[in-house]
């Protein structure tokens, strides 16, 4: 009988000590996470410079309770997946410089791995992935459309050209007096609205799958700023539920044509924003009709960071042979593309 694949898997690229181990590149063995969100909250986003110290305190500690949940040993595991970019720097060196010590001390291949492709490498944990396949990834700092043909390849047809969903979503929370992360709070609010404020769609040049939703999040402050000089109230839950839909909108419709136009019979959603109530239910709304098409959304657990997702994307990337040297560095703008 042939033995398990261990990947483990680290993650730190912004305010989440993150480290997991992952069986046959499918079957979550641990998976633990240390969150910062109430180290950031009072300064409503996150202060890199105290990121990088709680990633400094915690990820020892994270990967020894990884270890104890995996019932593993470092000598068990096959190789070691880290993030390598996109990310906050002082972050991402925190959980690179670690993986190359590990990697180093015990003798074991290092995998870097790219932020994006571990979001969407979360959904394999639920599924196998069905060739060719869209994937929609929405976070707070990126947001777009990606094609693969297959595992390993990436190819952008659509991306953000200014502010991120989650972007818009936080600095939308903040006019509101909303606590950081202002997603779900809009999220939960826009519940209890009705979309009634009449508020602008970015679709762009015709045929583009590009998102644009720095014009969306101005429209909101400046509704906002004019009624208060008029001495008008907007109802809160309202203004939410007319913003969550515009941004939905977009992102449903151009994901179902992205769909047809590309002939895929999968469709992934991935990132922290995948967590959106309003978004999973237009996406299960827009495609659970189809035969065709198969619509995969993973659990909260797995939409939010995670080093589950970078073990699973190691676990591909490591068959397909891609090593990082002791010479890895952080790279914070890395493109995805990088690996086709």
């Amino acid at each position: 009988m042939s033995k398990d694949q261990l990947i483990l898997g680290i993650e730190t690229s912004c305010d989440e000590t993150a480290v997991a181990i992952v069986r046959n590149g499918r079957e979550i063995a641990a998976n633990v996470v240390a969150s910062q969100i109430e180290s950031h909250k009072r300064f409503g986003g996150v202060v890199p410079e105290i990121a990088s110290r709680h990633h400094v305190e915690e990820i020892t500690i994270v990967l020894e309770e990884a270890l104890k949940q995996a019932d593993a040993a470092l000598e068990d595991i096959d190789a070691i997946a880290v993030t390598e970019g996109p990310g906050l720097v002082g972050a991402l060196l925190i959980g690179v410089n670690a993986a190359k010590a590990i990697a180093f001390a015990h003798q074991k291949p290092l995998v870097p791995v790219h932020h994006i492709a571990g979001h969407i490498y979360a959904n394999r944990l639920l599924t196998e992935m069905k060739f060719p396949l869209l994937a929609l990834v929405v976070s707070g700092g990126h947001t777009e459309l990606v094609y693969m043909k297959e595992h390993g390849h990436f190819e952008v047809i659509g991306e953000t050209r200014d502010d991120a969903a989650g972007e818009a979503y936080d600095k939308v929370a903040r006019v509101l007096d909303m606590p950081y992360p202002g997603g779900p709070h809009i999220d939960r609010l826009a519940h209890e609205g009705t979309a009634v404020i009449p508020l602008p769609r970015a679709w762009l040049e015709e045929g583009s799958y590009d998102f644009s939703f720095s014009g969306l999040k101005s429209a909101v402050i400046n509704t906002v700023h004019n009624a208060e000089q008029r001495g008008e109230t907007i109802a809160p839950e309202d203004l939410a539920a007319s913003f969550q839909e515009s941004v939905i909108e977009v992102l449903v419709e151009k994901t179902v044509r992205a769909a047809a136009e590309y002939r895929v019979g999968q469709v992934l959603l991935a990132g922290g924003v995948a967590a959106n109530k309003g978004l999973r239910k237009a996406l299960e709304d827009a495609f659970g009709t189809r035969g065709d098409i198969e619509l995969v959304i993973p659990p909260l657990s797995l939409c939010t960071d995670n080093a589950a997702m970078i073990a699973a994307a190691g676990s591909v990337m490591f068959e397909k042979g891609v090593r990082g040297s002791l010479a890895l560095n952080a790279n914070p703008g890395l493109d995805i593309e990088k690996y086709n």
